[in-house]
């Protein structure tokens, strides 16, 4: 009997789309790291280079061809990023991003928005959704308020809000920084019209556009959701998968943006472990593999099949849910609204949640521990996995 409480598993090792706890149990993971393992746990390919480069040394301080090769496929996939710059984390990349664009702009105003989180910047731990609002904090305890309100944050999916700020204060926003396929509220995609009329809101006010790709960079498409969309935005902050499961991010987008950092210009940014050649190298392997032509129509049929298994299996046991994916990212609300933003986000029964967790846990089937998290499907879930996580869904369903 598997429980949950105030502690949470530990885990001693993963293969494929499979995990291991310290007392034996294996469980199909949904969590992949939150997001980065899209090969896998363990991927034969991502291994051998990273034990072949750390053989060689883990840390130099100093530019690798890694480096360089990994910013070549990063480019290749996402036509908006001139020029790259690597950091260690996804909070470093969005705070770096936003610092440029002040720099470039010369205001200081940031228009993020309600559930999005990016990282933990001072500036940006907001109304940020997911951890921030499983544990009831509406934000957090050692922000300045001088430097919160620098911020101002909108409903997500409203470009009607970002309309009426743009009049009363566009000529102060130096930027606009989301989640273009918000997945720290669960799954919430944007609705039509809705990044289009941002970037030409953007494109009327000189306000830099940025795209906080952490989590939807080649998870929602080759190309991010930049790609699947067709919106090209001024920055793109990145993480996760461009680090094949090793601590990475990275920021990059227009060249006279990017040249305001140093050395080409005077903002600062440094980092001992930036670019370091062991992410680097885990990088480049994942990012070959998810050049093959066929990973990412097998990846969104066993993403589709999983979704509507678990969108029929709620149905037929009479819970009221609400489904959303985009890609092979998914979430299911376990509320009767329509969800677009926070506010009806929040509609969800979380204690519902928790129960059905729990189920699927005793199950064998990991999932996030939060309503307000997404559930990621990689090429290593086959058929029989997901099969076995629908029959699962199914049994936990009925026993709520």
């Amino acid at each position: 009997m598997v429980r949950w409480g105030g502690t949470p598993i530990f885990f001693k090792s993963g293969s494929g789309c499979h995990v291991t706890d310290i007392d034996g149990n294996s469980y199909i993971d949904y969590v992949c790291s939150w997001g980065p393992l899209i090969l896998g746990h363990a991927h034969p390919d991502v291994i051998k280079k990273i034990r072949s480069t750390a053989s060689k040394g883990t840390s130099f301080g100093a530019p690798t061809v890694l480096e360089t090769k990994l910013a070549k496929l990063i480019k290749e996939a996402v036509p908006s990023i001139e020029k790259v710059r690597f950091v260690n984390s996804g909070t470093e990349a969005t705070m770096s991003a936003i610092r440029v664009a002040r720099a470039f702009t010369g205001r200081e105003l940031v228009v993020k928005f309600e559930g999005c989180y990016h990282g933990h910047v001072d500036g940006l731990l907001i109304k940020a959704g997911s951890g921030a609002a499983t544990l009831g904090i509406p934000t957090s305890p050692g922000i300045p308020q001088g430097y919160a309100s620098t911020t101002v944050v909108l409903p997500y999916n409203s470009l009607q809000a970002v309309e009426a700020l743009c009049k009363e204060r566009g000529r102060e926003i130096a930027c606009i920084i989301l989640e273009p396929v918000a997945g720290n509220m669960g799954v919430v995609p944007p609705v039509p019209g809705y990044l289009e009329g941002l970037w030409k809101l953007t494109r009327a006010n000189g306000i830099v556009l940025i795209f906080d790709e952490v989590m939807s960079g080649f998870r929602v498409s080759p190309g991010g959701a930049q790609g699947l969309y067709g919106i090209r935005p001024d920055l793109t902050t990145l993480g996760k998968i461009i680090g094949g499961g090793l601590p990475v991010g990275a920021y990059g987008g227009r060249a006279d943006i990017m040249d305001k950092i140093a050395p080409l210009g005077a903002v600062y940014q440094a980092g001992t472990l930036s670019g370091n050649p062991v992410a680097m190298a885990a990088g480049v392997a994942t990012l070959e593999a998810l050049k093959e032509a066929s990973l990412y129509e097998r990846l969104e049929e066993s993403s589709r099949n999983l979704a509507e298994g678990l969108e029929r299996a709620a149905r037929d046991s009479g819970v009221k849910t609400f489904h959303t994916r985009v890609g092979s990212m998914l979430c299911i609300f376990f509320t009767e609204n329509r969800v677009t933003d926070w506010d009806s986000a929040k509609t969800s029964d979380t204690q519902h949640y928790a129960a059905y967790f729990r189920g699927m846990l005793e199950r064998g089937v990991y999932l996030a521990p939060s309503q307000f998290e997404a559930a990621f499907v990689s090429t290593a879930h086959g058929g029989e996995d997901i099969e076995a996580t629908i029959k699962a869904s199914s049994e936990a369903m009925k026993g709520l």
